[in-house]
């Protein structure tokens, strides 16, 4: 039985490994795509599953300085991982992604969103994962992202290239919290763990094999930033 049931495990991993490898759809960049007019850099929050993934792929993206794990959508009382995995708070894993708009734009970002960070058909849900905790959504700050976001997502409908329509979610002005300590940089510290080698080690090969123009082979990872800042006040 304990044979059996190791090698319903080993199945059940290499199914979901070739899924994740098989899932990421090279698309087409937004053709409204405007030059940013702020000054300095910019911010999006996305939701696309699990936040170790989707923090994983953005801390290897040319243009992104950080991307931190956290949560989005609900109450500040309520942004705890273990409140949060109930699914009723309202908030979704997200990450807030900080770019320079001068390296990388946000129609880049968002490309790299909806073909290799996750499967924005999937409505509540993604890979193993399930809950509106696990939603596609984006969080815009502005009416220029909104525009962005809302026109591409028609492109990308128009196009057919999924086999199902998109459900990613707009969700403007929301504020993001971030996630615990423990959450941080979790792909990179953990590249071992079989939930990372089969749903999120495909996405960052992905991302090198379908952008190499956007890869990076060092992650910027938030550690980095934390030391940096330590490093700044002596």
């Amino acid at each position: 039985m304990k044979k059996l049931i190791a090698l319903s495990t080993i199945v059940y991993f290499i199914f979901n490994y070739a899924w994740a490898m098989e899932r990421a759809t090279l698309i087409p960049a937004p053709h409204y795509n405007p030059p940013s007019t702020q000054k300095g850099l910019e911010t999006i929050i996305l939701a696309g599953g699990c936040f170790w993934g989707v923090q994983g792929v953005y801390q290897h993206l040319r243009g992104v300085t950080q991307a931190i794990s956290g949560y989005a959508g609900g109450s500040s009382e309520t942004a705890h991982y273990e409140i949060v995995s109930n699914g009723q708070t309202g908030h979704a894993e997200a990450v807030e992604v900080t770019y320079d708009p001068k390296k990388i734009t946000l129609g880049d970002i968002l490309q790299v969103f909806f073909s290799v960070a996750h499967d924005p058909t999937q409505l509540n849900a993604q890979g193993p994962d399930e809950g509106t905790q696990y939603r596609s959504a984006i969080f815009t700050k502005d009416k220029i992202q909104d525009k962005i976001t809302k026109d591409y997502i028609d492109q990308l409908n128009k196009t057919q290239l999924f086999k199902h329509k998109i459900v990613t979610k707009l969700e403007p002005g929301k504020v993001f919290y971030p996630a615990e300590d423990y959450h941080q940089d979790y792909l990179e510290h953990n590249p071992t763990k079989p939930y990372i080698v089969f749903n999120d080690l495909p996405k960052i090969q992905n991302l090198e094999k379908l952008y190499p123009q956007f890869y990076k082979a060092e992650a910027s990872l938030t550690s980095n930033l934390a030391k940096g800042a330590q490093t700044e006040q002596k």
